[in-house]
């Protein structure tokens, strides 16, 4: 099939993408140790994928509470941002452009993670049923249940706010094109967001408008920083289970979520399916075409994308930019291999996380 929609140029804020394509966020586990910092492994590995309309960092957390992986980078230190640096300016070199995703993942951390072995933050205190990386002393490296969090007082918010502002503040010192605020996929924002994570009985619990406060804040927050809402994307997934959250009414809060954020003019919406996983969600489909109706600006569709699908999905309206995941991993010439209609590498489900160039910088290229 033609892939026309898929590899034609949009402009994207004052971007000018040559293709359709988004590399997805991916949590890799390379980062230097100590301190989380890129290197210029990481910058290579980015570089090689500048084919793509726009690459969308990994996550990186904006403060040391914000880390429930070991060896994922950070954008908080001045070290951070020098290593993060090489890479932007790789990928420029390249031909590319890249946003950072700032991330803090709220109650998915352990206290082997946290400053001073303190316990992971939440909307409220209630333990996800999930896992996270952990680093003993010894240097071992293993999947531990996540611990259970302390609820965030109600005046510990403005600070977290204040930490995605330090964080975008930090990204375009390093040279990044924009920034991604991470509301999907279980983290810290999506807790506030789904109604099973967050029980709270303030301003920032219970109707959907109170739950979306924090995140529209930090929308907010990290806007003003930039200066320029084209520089600013965000990432949900309704109905997304990952990280043990689960919202009852996601039409009503993804909805209410969605219409405030058309005011704010942003770079895109990214919408995560919730297959990504290999799970499947009746009624998604239903739910996401009900929010590409009611939001105004660009959309970015992740999850399980192919080719055909993703072409389908700008051709139909229903997507303006289809990010891909794994396949860029396997493929740092993903754009060229799918003008060229070429076969694609096979995954190494071995060497996705933490490790050296195994697996991360030694996928072939065409030619």
């Amino acid at each position: 099939m033609s892939l026309d929609h898929l590899l034609s140029p949009l402009k994207l804020g004052d971007l000018h993408l040559p293709n359709r394509l988004v590399m997805a966020p991916l949590t890799r586990q390379r980062s230097l140790q100590p301190g989380n910092i890129p290197s210029a492994l990481n910058a290579t590995y980015y570089a090689q994928r500048a084919n793509a309309g726009l690459i969308i960092s990994e996550a990186s957390q904006v403060c040391p509470e914000g880390q429930g992986y070991t060896w994922t980078p950070g954008i908080h230190s001045a070290e951070q941002v020098t290593g993060w640096q090489q890479v932007t300016q790789a990928v420029h070199a390249a031909g590319g452009r890249i946003f950072l995703q700032l991330w803090h993942v709220g109650r998915i951390s352990h206290p082997l993670l946290q400053p001073n072995g303190g316990d992971p933050v939440a909307p409220s205190a209630i333990q996800a049923q999930a896992e996270c990386f952990v680093e003993e002393l010894d240097g071992t490296r293993h999947k531990v249940a996540t611990a259970k969090p302390r609820a965030l007082e109600l005046n510990e918010l403005p600070g977290v706010v204040a930490a995605y502002a330090q964080g975008t503040a930090n990204a375009i010192k390093a040279g990044f094109d924009g920034v991604e605020v991470h509301a999907a996929n279980g983290y810290l924002l999506d807790q506030f967001l789904c109604s099973n994570s967050n029980q709270r009985n303030d301003a920032y619990g219970g109707s959907a408008e109170n739950r979306a406060r924090l995140v529209l804040q930090v929308v907010d927050a990290v806007v003003a920083t930039t200066g320029d809402s084209r520089k600013v994307g965000i990432r949900i997934s309704p109905m997304g289970t990952f990280g043990d959250v689960h919202d009852a009414n996601p039409l009503e809060t993804f909805s209410y979520l969605v219409e405030q954020l058309n005011s704010r003019n942003l770079a895109y919406l990214h919408v995560n399916r919730p297959d990504w996983l290999g799970g499947t969600f009746e009624g998604f489909d239903e739910l996401l075409r009900k929010l590409r109706d009611l939001y105004q600006g660009t959309l970015i569709l992740a999850g399980g994308q192919t080719a055909a699908s993703g072409e389908q999905a700008i051709a139909s309206g229903l997507a303006d930019l289809i990010a891909y995941g794994r396949p860029y991993i396997a493929n740092p010439d993903l754009a060229a291999r799918f003008e060229v209609r070429a076969p694609l590498n096979a995954l190494d489900g071995n060497t996705l996380y933490g490790g050296d160039a195994q697996g991360y910088t030694d996928y072939p290229a065409l030619g």
